[in-house]
């Protein structure tokens, strides 16, 4: 890849992973409810679903997707469905005492963040259309084509890796002083909520 296009590339990866999504509210509610830390495994588990959708954009699946109404509208209203399952939980999850960020930590497995981050990432079938547009701006079609997949990939997720964790679970980090009290728990879990179900909706209507 040509150092002007994988630039062109950067700035593209940059100005999508500092857009608000799911992503983004998944990620600070973990680092409010896991600690900045360990929110990584919830981003890596959002990253591996990233890898997969540009694997079947590339396989040519995502075409099938975009233009099967059926199977684009299947997993829109599911990966709906999963976004306000999750702020529903998260409303009505119980406060737990105040502890530091060391022992609170242990609040959650490392599987089930990766595994939660997966799902909210992969049940976004616009994310499939989104790539279908996006990638092939990124891609020289007469010159061999692993490579460039391979670096617009590492592009891409380490870009996310780096917003999602340097910028979101470290502005979460901020909020952390609710977490010393019920009530400011109680008021995180239903913002959080809240935005987990809002985006849900957006997706199941917009």
């Amino acid at each position: 890849m040509q150092p002007s296009l994988w630039l062109a590339l950067l700035a593209a990866c940059l100005l999508i992973s500092f857009t608000p999504g799911a992503g983004a509210i998944n990620t600070m509610s973990n680092a409010l409810s896991s600690g900045f830390r360990r929110a990584l495994w919830g981003i890596l588990g959002q990253q591996a679903a990233l890898l997969l959708q540009i694997a079947i954009v590339a396989a040519g699946v995502g075409l099938l997707v975009a233009s099967s109404p059926i199977a684009f509208h299947l997993i829109r209203y599911a990966g709906a469905a999963y976004l306000v399952y999750l702020g529903v939980r998260k409303i009505f999850s119980r406060p737990v005492e105040p502890a530091p960020e060391a022992a609170s930590a242990a609040r959650e497995s490392a599987f089930s963040m990766f595994r939660r981050g997966f799902w909210v990432n992969l049940l976004n079938p616009k994310a499939i259309v989104f790539f279908l547009a996006f990638v092939p701006q990124f891609i020289r079609p007469d010159a061999a084509l692993l490579p460039q997949y391979l670096v617009l990939a590492a592009t891409v997720v380490l870009v996310d890796i780096a917003v999602m964790w340097l910028f979101f679970a470290a502005a979460a980090r901020s909020l952390r002083r609710f977490t010393t009290s019920r009530q400011g728990e109680i008021m995180l879990n239903r913002v959080f909520g809240g935005l987990f179900i809002g985006v849900g909706v957006l997706l199941a209507v917009a």
